[in-house]
């Protein structure tokens, strides 16, 4: 098992979720009929003070889902970043790789509480990317 390939595996999945999330979950128009198209009206029309500013719940969700993309993206760049030092640093890249597993575990969690299973299996995909990666990433015994 080499860690750079699987942490390299993650990135490239992390992105794939990003561009997906963005085209689907952000960007795209409604699909699901007048339901739908009403909810989504009702959210961007009724407007409110929050702190000095005029927002909407549209604002809010759409900004959210633009923190999703953000947030995936730079974890992608993370990732690949993190593979080039994994042969030489695993001791100081090994807590950083844990604490994402346990971040996409819990995503995984969410996903497949409030929102679908595809986002759920990805990133439980992402997860077992980086815990191989943390497994494989043994400290190296320095003799002092």
């Amino acid at each position: 098992m080499k860690p750079p390939l699987f942490l390299r595996i993650a990135s490239v999945l992390t992105f794939i979720h990003c561009v997906l999330h963005t085209i689907g979950g952000v960007f795209s128009p409604p699909s699901h009929g007048a339901e739908e198209i009403a909810v989504i009206d009702a959210m961007k029309s009724h407007r409110f003070d929050v702190l000095g500013s005029m927002r909407s719940y549209w604002d809010f969700f759409f900004g959210y889902g633009l923190f999703v993309t953000l947030g995936l993206l730079i974890s992608a760049i993370l990732f690949w970043q993190l593979s080039v030092y994994a042969r030489n640093n695993a001791a100081l890249i090994r807590p950083v790789v844990a604490l994402f597993f346990c971040n996409y575990v819990i995503m995984a969690i969410i996903s497949w509480r409030y929102f679908f299973i595809a986002p759920a299996i990805t990133e439980l995909l992402i997860a077992a990317c980086l815990g191989i990666s943390f497994i494989a990433l043994k400290p190296s015994v320095s003799s002092s």
